[in-house]
């Protein structure tokens, strides 16, 4: 990577101006954005001015910001060198990710591609948190994600279990969740059973076609290969050779969570995620998730991934609506308490 960096403050003052100076035009243009609308964003998001003249780039700020600002800058330049093309997700991801811990390194997260989508997209992680997970997934047969919505738990499974039937080394994916939902009953909602339950399954169905083509994925169904089914079904099936999703296991009571797991061949992985605030079952009633949680943590083999608001990979209000949340239920709590 050919970068230059001149500082003009000295290293003790509280503002550092720093000038980079990238020898591609094509990769500094790729860098700083449609009329430089990335370096905008890391602006607004670190509070820092930058300005762009040509292919240097000039930073006054706070001294510990302009630092991180650098290696920011430069990292997302070897990525670009790595062929690896920035988009405006890219800035946000790397942003909040260098801001937790300057130290790590961009290539290690976003290089790491899990499947490659029939348009060409790479699925890589965007946190640090979905890179663990992701090397959960990879190196234990039972890993939970838990953690709130938008953080990629589904999404980055469907990812590594595609990629796994691809490469031969399960013959199905089975994806199945609970059918509960805002305390509704099935019984109640019109159709036969299938036309009943297809309404709970189809984010799975979504996530899927999202990562192959409408013909492959129907096609692979038809075959047996892609199961997507209620959790109801799974009860007295044992699963070789499979790689095995549970959605929404929040919703998941006691007993239904233990019959999943107990599902579980040879040369099988399940996944189960789950977000423990957003949980459906009527009053009384324990989750499997978070009673998994409290007596699995110690096993062999068994991995738990915690997710954050600061993993969120949808629309950036999506965190800030995460957090107005936390508040509330925090002042809840407190008047409660009163």
């Amino acid at each position: 990577m050919k970068t230059r960096s001149t500082w003009s403050e000295p290293e003790g003052s509280d503002t550092r101006g720093l000038k980079i100076t990238f020898d591609d035009n094509l990769l500094a243009k790729g860098l700083f954005g449609e009329q430089n609308q990335h370096l905008r964003q890391i602006e607004n998001a670190l509070d820092i001015q930058i300005h762009a003249r040509g292919n240097t780039v000039s930073v006054h700020g706070n001294a510990i910001t302009t630092e991180i600002v650098e290696k920011l800058l430069k990292q997302l330049y070897g990525l670009l060198e790595e062929g690896y093309p920035i988009y405006a997700s890219d800035i946000d991801y790397a942003v909040r990710i260098l801001s937790s811990d300057d130290r790590v390194k961009l290539k290690d997260i976003f290089l790491d591609t899990v499947y490659i989508t029939s348009q060409k997209r790479p699925i890589t992680p965007k946190s640090l948190s979905q890179k663990e997970y992701i090397d959960a997934m990879r190196k234990f047969d039972i890993v939970f994600g838990i953690g709130p919505a938008g953080t990629g738990k589904t999404y980055l499974a469907m990812a590594m279990a595609v990629s796994m039937l691809t490469k031969g080394r399960v013959n199905r994916i089975i994806l199945t969740r609970p059918a509960v939902e805002a305390g509704e009953s099935l019984g109640f909602l019109p159709g036969d059973l299938y036309e009943k339950v297809n309404p709970y399954l189809r984010p799975l169905y979504d996530a899927l076609h999202d990562m192959m083509r409408y013909e492959k994925a129907s096609r692979l169904i038809e075959q047996g290969a892609i199961e997507v089914v209620p959790l109801a079904f799974m009860r007295g099936r044992t699963l070789n050779d499979s790689f095995v999703i549970l959605d929404e296991a929040q919703n998941t009571t006691s007993e239904q969570m233990k019959m999943f797991l107990t599902r579980l061949g040879f040369s099988s992985k399940a996944v189960i995620t789950g977000d423990i605030t957003q949980i459906d079952l009527p009053n009384g009633k324990i989750s499997g998730l978070v009673q998994t949680k409290a007596i699995l943590q110690g096993i062999k083999g068994i991995r738990f991934v915690m997710f954050s608001k600061k993993d969120v990979v949808r629309h950036r209000l999506v965190q800030d609506i995460i957090k107005a949340y936390e508040d509330l239920e925090k002042k809840e709590k407190v008047d409660l308490s009163r």
